[in-house]
């Protein structure tokens, strides 16, 4: 096993990511990989319908013309090697378009493409079978409905598209960590049965794969970062041969490297923290360290891993109607009430529109309103004055439905309450409403392939044992030490981190606390009741609690919170992204002296 130390840039976290993440990382120098993770559930659907117009189309387009196109030449002379999922529904047709790029800049560029991930064509076959949802339970959706199926492939094809000399790897569906963790099995001569190192690779790509949210963005300290936005630096993982690795950043970029920022990645979207199921590892991140070895540099180790499922995950993605809305917002006195009404009444007209047009009632409406006192209206006399925003929205089977809201609610502005303002042009259109349906099928009946210099190669996965594995056995619960002295309530965010984000209609919350003490007061405080109290107003499902002790942290993950998730919900907040700031918000009591020296 080669004893080195790899150095792979994270240049994309979704598909939309800022074009300056390459030239940034280029311009750091050193590095071996750069890796590009563009696809989301929903992105899948939206590249469907561009696949269904096109046929050369249903790829992250931005991988051509934003990444290729104008770095072309500086990846070549550096001897930079590309890994992306940029394939999306249609691999082939990426890898052409990057071999006419290529070809225009007079390179000579190896690109292989991985694929096989795309079931489509399984769709009436899984139908039949009765296949159900893995957390809801709900059937298979109509055929008919289907944009798209595709399987969470893993990152031992890609490492053998590097072993076939490809400079340039281009795959559809995989899980996020792949495109990084291919690269170590490459570099490394990793093996399925190194369960450990496996685990690593995928927590480095598990870092990366969300861009800067790992050096800044996003982050609870957002103070720290507030002056270097505009150039904050992309990650950089620097790994070892034995899993471990360091986090940083391109010298002079903006944002911070410390252990609360990457913590907080290492808590977003994982769930279980002794369970991230993966198509290559299960992995146990609950007993690493992060530690901060210099300035904007963090390093990671300690991820355990376990023998995989003998299944895919499989991300199903269906039409269910159609969705619309409006953002409106009030002002002065009792604004919020003057919404509300306003709300109402737009609904109800609508709903009175639909028995005469005779179409069905909306499946779901939703009217939300934010906001409260603004700054500089606080003088005595005004504490009833506010401004608002209220967002008022609606599902339908048909898109005439969504359109029927749409116009009442125009149609009320003349009636409305005094104080209604709105910043749009045109009426805004109803849109198709694409629900995610999660379930799992025999690695057997996934046939991968690479493609690399005019010559396919079936993947053969090696079969790691069988034989079932223990599950870690839970963390004891930490428990609050004696304390006589004087005690005070503090709000959360003076005592930890934290980060949220969906995973379906499920949501993440990670809190970390800022120092180890801080940990059973927070774990005593934060019960599953209390959280699901804070929650209450959007959770139909139960919440789970994990204890993280090496990292001194907490995982929470609310079922059933997000209206449905993704744009199939009407929510403001339909994946969670700011649900860790309600839950910072909750006043935690802790011994005095504890905090004396705190912000």
């Amino acid at each position: 096993m080669a004893d080195t130390t790899i150095r792979i840039g994270g240049a994309s976290g979704f598909w939309g990511e800022a074009g300056l993440a390459t030239p940034q990382l280029l311009e750091a120098g050193g590095l071996d990989y750069l890796v590009y993770d563009y696809l989301a559930e929903i992105t899948l659907s939206i590249m469907a319908r561009a696949r269904d117009r096109d046929r050369n189309l249903g790829y992250a387009t931005d991988f051509i013309d934003s990444t290729l196109g104008p770095n072309l030449t500086e990846i070549s002379n550096q001897g930079v090697k590309l890994i992306s999922n940029a394939g999306g529904l249609n691999p082939a047709a990426c890898a052409v378009a990057a071999r006419e790029v290529i070809a225009q800049a007079g390179l000579d560029l190896t690109v292989a493409v991985v694929s096989g991930d795309d079931l489509s064509s399984h769709k009436s076959l899984f139908a039949d079978r009765g296949l159900t949802e893995m957390f809801s339970g709900r059937p298979f959706p109509a055929p008919d409905s289907i944009a798209s199926i595709n399987a969470y492939l893993g990152a031992f094809p890609i490492a053998k598209a590097l072993d076939r000399g490809a400079d340039i790897v281009i795959i559809g569906r995989c899980v996020d960590s792949a495109v990084t963790l291919g690269a170590c099995i490459h570099a490394f001569g990793w093996q399925a049965d190194d369960l450990d190192r496996l685990a690593g690779g995928s927590l480095a790509g598990h870092i990366l794969e969300c861009g800067p949210q790992a050096t800044g963005g996003n982050f609870t300290d957002w103070q720290e970062t507030a002056d270097s936005l505009t150039d904050i630096g992309y990650p950089i993982a620097e790994i070892s041969s034995d899993g471990s690795f360091v986090c940083t950043k391109p010298e002079l970029s903006g944002g911070v490297v410390t252990v609360g920022s990457v913590a907080e990645q290492v808590l977003y979207e994982i769930g279980d923290p002794q369970a991230y199921v993966l198509p290559d590892v299960v992995c146990d991140f609950s007993e690493i360290r992060i530690d901060q070895s210099g300035p904007d540099r963090v390093r990671i180790s300690g991820a355990l891993g376990y023998p995989p499922p003998h299944e895919y995950k499989v991300c199903v993605t269906y039409a269910d109607g159609f969705r619309g809305g409006l953002l409106l917002t009030f002002n002065g006195f009792d604004a919020r009430a003057k919404a509300l009404v306003f709300a109402k009444a737009s609904i109800a007209r609508a709903t009175r529109r639909l028995t005469a047009l005779d179409l069905p009632e909306f499946t779901e409406t939703s009217a939300e309103v934010f906001g409260g006192v603004p700054e500089g209206c606080l003088e005595a006399g005004t504490e009833t004055y506010q401004e608002v925003v209220l967002k008022i929205a609606a599902r339908h089977p048909a898109a005439a439905g969504v359109a029927t809201l749409l116009k009442e609610i125009t149609g009320l502005g003349l009636a409305t309450p005094p104080g209604l303002s709105v910043f749009a042009g045109s009426r805004p259109r109803p849109s198709p409403v694409v629900r995610l349906f999660s379930c799992r099928v025999p690695r057997s009946e996934v046939k991968v392939q690479i493609e690399c210099q005019g010559k396919t190669f079936v993947h053969e996965p090696r079969a790691v044992d069988s034989l079932p594995v223990a599950r870690p056995v839970p963390h004891l619960e930490p428990t609050e030490p004696d304390h006589s002295g004087q005690m005070a309530a503090v709000p959360l965010v003076r005592l930890a981190f934290g980060r949220s984000g969906d995973k379906g209609n499920n949501a993440n919350i990670g809190i970390i606390a800022r120092r180890p003490e801080y940990l059973p007061f927070i774990w005593k405080a934060l019960s599953p009741k209390v959280v699901a109290r804070c929650f209450s107003i959007y959770l139909e499902g139960e919440v789970e609690r994990y204890l993280l002790p090496g990292i001194h942290a907490v995982n929470f993950v609310l079922h059933d919170v997000l209206g449905g998730g993704g744009i199939a919900s009407l929510r403001n907040d339909a994946q969670g992204k700011g649900f860790a700031q309600i839950l910072l918000a909750q006043a935690i009591t802790v011994p005095v002296e504890l905090i004396g020296a705190q912000r």
